[in-house]
């Protein structure tokens, strides 16, 4: 993983990634009595590693390479809900009600906002900063309202996910499942996980029911108490009551929609391979990444002439710049071990790197397979 440049996610990111909410707006939670529980555990014992999630002994999870993922929609129950809400909070607001939330609640939130709009990819040279543009922070006018709006969240570029399924008392599961996925959006990262159980009405939405349902009730028998009860009042409250639920149980169900159609495009269109496929994309992956690095360090020498480690980095690094408009950073050092092993490369007196001219570098290496193959297929004498 470390050779193709995937990082192990840690809890920090994930708590970054699951604050706001994308496309997906219902709470994906993971079956672990589906999960081997040993496998993990018994490896990370023998392999230690620093800053572990919290859910590494049932599954892991790499990623690699931030991108953005941007939709354009109506989204018109997703502004219903974020008006409802912020009239609700300006419901708490003038009531006072907002007292009886901790006070924790809102030092979290207003130490998270900043961060979690936007995202970093970190670097050892750089940050890539990419924002979240999400309906919670809509600005609220009419054509922002009525019309198409474009909401953009940030994504991890490959993600690949490691797991075994639990087995019975009397048959244990062996297989080790690893998936590659592209292209997942940060706050649907759920998407990825193993065994997942069927989402339902989340805690919040049995709140609104239950809240809704008492203030209904007392308000209407507070109107059927009066001495001439208006009929159309309690008509108005019995109606406002049911069409409260009735769009609270209807957001499920689209958020259910959403949440399937999710689920079949990421099996169909984000998932690239699973078992053996994803393990050799791996090898190809880590094949081509330390080619290149060779090709790369071994033109500069010859370019260039005797470099120090130092001054090779830096050259390998601006050429991609100049060439690829891309900062990266270079691993001089695993190049540089590779190209003497070859026999290609050495050190002078001073320690500066030179290379042999390219022809003698040629004959050193000899044939490879690829020239074998490809005198075969043209019927050449090896």
């Amino acid at each position: 993983m470390e050779k193709s440049n995937f990082k192990l996610v840690t809890d920090e990111e994930i708590e970054v990634a699951q604050f706001g909410q994308y496309l997906l707006n219902l709470p994906i939670k993971v079956d672990e009595s589906k999960l081997d529980k040993k496998l993990l555990p018994r490896y990370f014992k023998e392999h230690p590693h620093e800053n572990l999630p919290v859910f590494s002994d049932k599954y892991m999870i790499f990623r690699r390479g931030i991108g953005i993922d941007r939709t354009t929609d109506y989204f018109i129950m997703e502004k219903l809900d974020m008006i409802i809400s912020r009239i609700w909070m300006w419901f708490l607001r003038v009531t006072r009600l907002q007292r009886l939330f901790s006070k924790t609640e809102k030092l979290i939130s207003k130490k998270d906002t900043k961060k979690t709009d936007e995202i970093s990819s970190d670097s050892e040279d750089q940050d890539i900063i990419v924002e979240r543009i999400r309906i919670e922070k809509l600005e609220l006018s009419i054509r922002n309202l009525i019309g198409q709006i474009t909401i953009q969240e940030p994504t991890f570029d490959r993600m690949i996910v490691v797991y075994r399924r639990a087995g019975t008392k009397t048959q244990i599961d062996r297989g080790i499942y690893v998936k590659h996925f592209k292209n997942i959006p940060m706050a649907d990262m759920e998407l990825v996980l193993p065994e997942k159980k069927n989402p339902s009405l989340t805690p919040m939405d049995w709140v609104k029911f239950l809240i809704s349902a008492v203030l209904g009730l007392v308000t209407l028998v507070s109107s059927l108490e009066m001495p001439k009860a208006d009929i159309w009042v309690v008509i108005a409250i019995i109606s406002g009551l049911a069409g409260y639920c009735a769009k609270v149980y209807f957001t499920f169900q689209q958020n259910m929609t959403t949440y399937q159609n999710l689920i079949t495009q990421s099996m169909y269109d984000k998932q690239l391979d699973s078992g053996r496929g994803t393990l050799l994309h791996l090898c190809d992956d880590v094949i081509q990444q330390e080619v290149k690095e060779v090709i790369i360090s071994y033109f500069i020498l010859m370019e260039q002439g005797k470099l120090t480690i130092k001054d090779l980095d830096h050259k390998c690094e601006e050429l991609i710049r100049e060439q690829f408009h891309e900062d990266i950073n270079f691993e001089v050092k695993d190049a540089v071990r590779k190209l003497e092993k070859l026999g290609i490369v050495a050190r002078d007196s001073i320690a500066r790197i030179y290379c042999v001219p390219l022809k003698r570098a040629n004959e050193i290496i000899g044939t490879t397979t690829e020239e074998l193959v490809i005198k075969a297929q043209q019927g050449l004498p090896s």
